[in-house]
């Protein structure tokens, strides 16, 4: 028997107090199902004339379908049954209908199956019930069967019911079915079903055919331009979702959230910080700075235009109205733009204020710990991960494989990989890049070798991985065949990052001519990484003729660095052509472009002490040159040469001690001093290791008996008893 609920219904208007009917109808007027269960039970007293009719059953249906109460919504379909109502067409369609919205299809089409006689609406309510479940193909299905079995004709209802599940199956051909037959039958006139079908054909990837539905209707409401600009959006057009969201605003049009969130989207693929700007201003003035959906990506997309100034500033504004998505999206802000320590920070103050994280944090702020690369801080994410049972969530374990890998621990990384329980490819890829970036090129092929024969497909960014491995191992046949692999086997095409990786693996091999007819075979325009990496190559090997032909191409491409005329300007200094430095540094002075300055970090417990070369700024700086200088001493005694090689215009003696105040050095030093003895000293570099530190550092590990691990821009070097994990291969 259908019950009331515990709690007394509110009391009645005088017009309505005596007449269950009228309460009910109210009730479902203001969607108050309790209130609406009273008055159904107070039916069960009232006269003949007051009991429940069939409407009473439907209205309660709809009800239970809105709110999407099944158990309720079953003890109406008892009452129906013990009534004799179930087969009643009305009854029916509205029980299908309240199955298919508390996700029970399977009974939802029970009841249809069932009905002796089955109308359009009937039909509808089981369409729009597939494609609510996410059962496209079914869907679809039942538009073919309503016309074959019940001769029903599709009408606009239908159609924007199965529209939807074209789009979820991105069943393109269907769409352009629904759409043919909605030109034949004229219901393309009407606003909603043109809007279903540009939407459809933007979930579908076809975005040209989604504008010509939207320019040719002749009514457009709001929806249709959010539709067609989230279309641009999704489908990577950001500049064409950001001209049709500003031709939205200026023809007059009501600006709603989806539209603002479209077109921050596009501001922050595209990285325009006014545009962005000019969104902001507008959401204000519309009044949705209430709306912590569109706050949250206001924050996105400050952090894309590189301004986590602003995105902050976002966050701290909306103040309790901050989600887990607020704080996840900036610490993911800070993340990607460097910002490492803000970001772990934000992570600590995320705590204090009681914020549960999620997945999604640990992945934002594990990449701000890998940069950070502090072993203690890896440790303390990992054990949080683990406290709150999200250390097998595969991204985040992923993320702590790459961490530890990025913190110089890759043999804890491997003890990770190996206990995860699911391994996706990106797990795979985190694994092997990790042993590439250490030199371990041997094992990282081993390891993806391993991979294909579990039968996981790798993607591009896993030969980018293992072609690196084999460029840091000088594994140049292996390189080679991975290369040719990739499309061969897999079909999948290079990227200029995997032509650039194929070119440092054949120049660092001293394979310069070839290398250079790679480049002239390329099937697309060579980028400024394809040639800075046989650039790269000319230096190791002396090749200035090539260098040359290369730093060319490079400047033509104006890059924003200065690195490269520094690079072409060292190759001409170890020829000697010192005409030749001059005028490319003086080029360089026109660019207003200048050398990065090298500088070297260690971290010891929670400080960071930062090194450029020969600063004396550091608090203890008089004992680190002081045991720096003895060390000299030591590791000459043991064969240390000065490798001047890269240092010109200035007098032996003067090269030496420019050599011996490199910030790696002094770095080493101060750890020296500040660990105990035995202790692994830490060290990470913004630039190369260049030739004089790497083989000081040998000879330092060996005098000292410790290990020093050194992360340089492109990969570790770890020092122990006079030898690099690199073998003098980098």
């Amino acid at each position: 028997m259908l019950c009331a609920t515990a709690s007394l219904p509110p009391p009645a208007t005088p017009s309505h107090a005596a007449d269950p009917h009228a309460r009910l109808r109210a009730a479902a007027a203001r969607s108050d199902l309790p209130a609406a269960l009273a008055a159904f039970a107070s039916m069960s007293s009232a006269p003949a004339s007051a009991r429940p009719v069939l409407r009473t059953f439907t209205a309660l249906l709809k009800l239970c379908a809105a709110r999407a109460d099944l158990a309720t919504g079953r003890a109406v379909h008892a009452q129906l049954a013990a009534r004799g109502l179930v087969s009643e067409s009305l009854a029916a369609t509205a029980l299908a209908n309240m199955y298919a919205k508390c996700r029970r299809p399977a009974d939802a089409r029970r009841v249809f199956d069932r009905m002796p006689a089955r109308d359009r609406v009937a039909w509808n309510a089981l369409v729009a019930g597939y494609a609510r479940n996410g059962l496209p193909d079914a869907a679809m299905e039942m538009v073919v069967r309503m016309q074959e079995e019940d001769g029903e004709r599709p009408d606009s209802v239908t159609l924007v019911s199965v529209l939807p599940a074209c789009a979820s199956a991105r069943a393109l051909g269907a769409c352009r079915q629904v759409h043919a037959f909605a030109l034949r039958a004229g219901l393309d006139e009407l606003v909603n079903v043109s809007t279903a079908i540009l939407d459809t054909y933007c979930k579908c990837g076809a975005i040209e055919e989604a504008r010509e539905v939207f320019d040719w209707m002749p009514v457009k409401n709001s929806v249709s331009w959010n539709a067609m600009i989230d279309g641009y959006a999704q489908n990577g057009n950001a500049t064409e979702a950001l001209a049709l969201f500003k031709r939205m605003v200026m023809e007059g049009v009501d600006v709603t959230d989806v539209s603002i969130l479209a077109a921050l989207q596009a501001c922050g693929d595209l990285g325009c910080l006014d545009e962005a700007r000019h969104v902001h201003e507008l959401l204000l003035s519309i009044g949705l700075q209430s709306n912590v959906s569109v706050m949250n990506a206001l924050i996105t997309t400050y952090s894309k235009c590189k301004r986590t100034d602003l995105a902050a500033q976002v966050f701290n504004d909306l103040g309790s109205k901050r989600t887990r998505i607020s704080w996840n999206a900036v610490i993911l802000g800070f993340t990607q733009n460097g910002c490492s320590e803000d970001a772990v920070r934000l992570f600590s103050r995320m705590q204090l204020e009681n914020v549960k994280p999620d997945s999604f944090t640990l992945v934002s702020v594990i990449p701000a710990v890998a940069e950070i690369s502090d072993p203690l801080q890896a440790r303390w994410i990992h054990g949080y991960s683990i406290r709150h049972y999200l250390d097998q969530d595969v991204y985040v374990l992923t993320a702590l494989i790459d961490m530890y890998s990025k913190c110089g621990r890759v043999t804890m990384a491997r003890r990770l990989f190996d206990s995860a329980r699911q391994r996706h490819v990106i797990t795979w890829n985190a694994m092997i890049h990790g042993y590439g970036s250490h030199g371990f090129g041997k094992i990282a092929v081993e390891l993806f070798e391993e991979m294909k024969g579990t039968g996981s497909l790798p993607n591009e960014t896993t030969f980018l991985s293992v072609l690196a491995a084999c460029s840091h191992a000088g594994l140049v046949d292996e390189g080679r065949r991975y290369f040719a692999s990739m499309k061969e086997d897999y079909g999948l095409e290079p990227g200029m990052e995997h032509y650039g990786t194929m070119v440092d693996l054949l120049g660092r091999a001293g394979k310069l001519d070839e290398a250079w007819s790679f480049i002239k075979d390329m099937p697309m325009e060579p980028g400024i990484s394809v040639y800075g990496a046989m650039l790269g190559a000319c230096k190791l090997h002396k090749n200035v003729e090539l260098a040359e032909e290369s730093a060319q191409r490079i400047f033509e491409l104006e890059p924003e660095e200065g690195v490269y005329h520094v690079l072409l300007a060292n190759i001409y200094a170890n020829a000697s052509k010192w005409k030749d430095v001059a005028r490319v540094r003086t080029a360089m002075e026109k660019k207003g472009l200048q050398k990065t300055p090298g500088w070297s970090i260690i971290q010891l417990k929670s400080e960071v002490h930062t090194f450029y070369s020969g600063s004396t700024n550091h608090q203890q700086a008089k004992e680190i040159y002081a045991r720096l200088s003895k060390l000299i001493e030591e590791i000459k005694a043991v064969g240390y040469v000065p490798d001047t090689d890269s240092i010109h215009d200035v007098e032996d003696d003067v090269k030496a001690q420019l050599l011996n105040t490199h910030s790696e050095k002094l770095a080493i030093a101060y750890g020296l001093i500040r660990t105990a003895p035995g202790a692994t000293i830490q060290i990470k570099k913004n630039l190369r290791v260049c030739n004089d530190c790497h083989n000081a550092t040998k000879l330092i590990s060996l005098v000292t008996g410790r290990e020093i691990i050194m992360r340089d821009i492109q990969r570790f070097h770890h020092f122990k008893d006079g030898k690099c994990s690199c073998g003098d291969y980098w």
